[in-house]
């Protein structure tokens, strides 16, 4: 899978500021940066203050909050000035993703109160290209960034954007700053950091597209995983993920997770729902374990946890799992999580858990 980190920041930066430098002495950067209330020197400083704010989240590493710093550019006499700030911070970013482990998150509030190297460096990577439209806009010059950088950022942090034939073109319409035919204009948006849910020996993290769609084409969606794994049925999900990326309707936090265990970082199973909550609440839920993992414990540990996550919800009222008459480890798994037999359906058991 193509890694989301250093290279792509350094790319995003050197872009971006050989554009802006070539107009650093011919324009008036106090004029409004496109639709921003920013002047074009301000919003080029903000690009600063983010790439260096996310660093020091990543180098910090807080839980419930930003490390409390600022960058002032107030001594910077000119837009190279400003740009060259913008150069260095971005390196500091790029450094910080590089030496961060894949499993380390640090706090950014949005939605889910987390994010890991790879999220930090989409969402750096994002506010320069964005910022950098709206200062291009402003000066009256042309900006267009690598497709690909657009791709990587939509894949890992807009996973409830429908992918569009511009990748380019989908990135501004869904932060509201350009036009899609068939789409209405997008007045407020979010990023959206993948989720993770903490259970006592391991984590569940939440796929993002990218990495549903290495998983479906035989890669391991960037996880390290335990010897045989991942199995076709954790590839299998990530394609129906990936089928509802493209048609619009993925909603990530009912998706698929990866279970990964704290001790080593080994991803060693696949668990999650098979779509949004119904108009009566219910979600069903799926899981499954790599051979050398199971008989520890382990699915029923996720499944808990999973359960407890959904169930605290308002959108829940009910959670089922489908379990085949034979597959009586599995049964034992759903019944000490909780979950009750209710009936039969065809070849399967039907297991049911309630909000208390």
């Amino acid at each position: 899978m193509r890694d989301m980190g250093g290279d792509q920041i350094e790319q995003a930066v050197a872009g971006a500021v050989a554009v802006l430098r070539a107009a650093a002495g011919e324009r008036d950067w106090s004029v409004k940066a496109g639709r921003l209330d920013w002047s074009c020197r301000r919003t080029a400083e903000h690009i600063a203050s983010d790439l260096i704010s996310y660093a020091g989240q990543l180098a910090g590493r807080p839980t419930d909050r930003y490390v409390p710093f600022r960058i002032n550019c107030g001594e910077c006499e000119s837009p190279d000035d400003v740009l060259d700030v913008i150069e260095a911070t971005g390196t500091l970013l790029a450094a910080a993703v590089r030496t961060t482990p894949r499993e380390a998150r640090a706090f950014h509030p949005y939605p889910f109160r987390s994010a890991n190297r790879e999220g930090f460096a989409a969402m750096g990577i994002t506010e320069v290209l964005l910022h950098t439209h709206d200062i291009a806009e402003g000066l009256g010059i042309a900006y267009e960034p690598s497709a690909r950088l657009c791709e990587d950022v939509l894949t890992r942090i807009f996973p409830h954007v429908q992918p569009g034939p511009d990748h380019w073109r989908t990135l501004l319409w869904a932060t509201g700053r350009g036009e899609l035919p068939g789409r209405a204009p997008v007045t407020e948006w979010r990023w959206n950091n993948n989720l993770v849910i903490p259970a006592e020996r391991l984590t569940l993290q939440g796929i993002t597209p990218a990495a549903a769609a290495d998983l479906q084409a035989g890669g391991t969606g960037g996880f390290e995983w335990i010897d045989g794994g991942p199995c076709e049925n954790t590839r299998f999900s990530a394609g129906i993920v990936i089928k509802a990326y493209e048609t619009g309707v993925h909603r990530p936090e009912w998706g698929v997770f990866v279970l990964v265990r704290t001790e080593d970082g080994r991803a060693i199973g696949g668990m999650g729902f098979h779509g949004v909550p119904d108009d009566e609440g219910r979600a069903e839920v799926g899981y499954d374990l790599e051979e050398p993992a199971r008989g520890n414990g382990y699915a029923t540990e996720a499944l808990r946890a999973l359960s407890t996550w959904a169930l605290a919800r308002d959108d829940v009222k009910l959670l089922c799992a489908k379990i085949d008459h034979a597959n009586a480890p599995s049964q034992g798994v759903v019944s000490r999580a909780g979950y009750t037999w209710v009936r039969e359906d065809g070849e399967q058991y039907v297991y049911e858990l309630r909000r208390s």
